[in-house]
């Protein structure tokens, strides 16, 4: 909830004008936070659109949040594709969001309190209520791998947030739901580790410790701006054994 705070505001700001409350619940379809105008509370109020209310499918039928947890994907629920008629006055955009371990950690809801909202201006709210989504796993995902690299991998996918979280020897240790698809790894649960390489591939080079040796000594030449000297200084080696092995690696030294 601290970390969608601020998404949930924003996209408040966007939407709440025209009448709309912005909701997020739990993985049960829980409301755990609403903003609404106080024009609007009311009709949200009655229809139990409040925190602690449960909008799962078993207890409200066909609904944009729980049928969207149940059916783990984007919908749009317009009036009267609600279940109960007492529902069939709103209209409901809903994305699920995915946590770390690829598992579905909340719902994001934007329901419409106005009589004349089309099925148009549905769709164009449903595509900031993904964005928004997309944003928020984003931000939690990053929060989850603290100390890790986020690598951004490009996947077909564009509605799911396509990240790889990767540890200090270059060992991929965490992956978003999108991710997990692109790449073929597990759909839930803590990863298996992976080399990077491995999923995003590699070029042809030298093989085994003389590739690692042969990245940290560009990575050392690198910070000392090419100065030998200050690279072998880094490395602890002296500057001879570092030209003997630049030499064997094939690094340029012009380069």
């Amino acid at each position: 909830m601290r970390l969608a705070g601020p998404r949930l505001d924003a996209l408040y700001q966007l939407v709440g004008s025209s009448g709309c409350g912005v909701l997020l619940t739990d993985a049960e379809g829980v409301v755990l936070d609403l903003r609404s105008s106080e024009a609007d509370r009311a009709i949200f109020d009655s229809w139990g659109l409040t925190p602690g209310a449960d909008w799962s499918e078993a207890s409200e039928g066909t609904n944009g949040i729980g049928t969207c947890l149940a059916e783990r994907r984007h919908v749009i629920i317009h009036r009267d594709e609600h279940f109960h008629a007492r529902n069939t006055a709103m209209s409901c955009m809903d994305a699920p969001i995915y946590g770390a371990e690829g598992e579905i950690v909340a719902a994001l809801d934007v329901s419409s309190a106005r009589a004349d909202q089309t099925e148009g201006f549905n769709r164009l709210i449903a595509a900031m209520v993904a964005q928004t989504a997309r944003q928020i796993e984003t931000d939690s995902f990053r929060a989850s791998f603290p100390k890790a690299r986020i690598l951004v991998a490009e996947a077909p996918e564009t509605e799911a947030a396509t990240l790889l979280a990767v540890d200090g020897d270059d060992i991929v240790i965490g992956a978003t739901r999108g991710a997990r698809r692109a790449f073929g790894l597990s759909s839930t649960g803590p990863l298996a580790p992976v080399p990077t390489v491995d999923l995003l591939g590699r070029e042809d080079g030298p093989p085994g410790f003389d590739k690692a040796e042969r990245a940290a000594g560009m990575r050392a030449l690198a910070r000392a701006g090419g100065n030998v000297s200050e690279a072998a200084r880094a490395l602890g080696v002296g500057r001879a054994t570092l030209y003997r092995r630049m030499k064997r690696l094939g690094i340029d030294e012009s380069r």
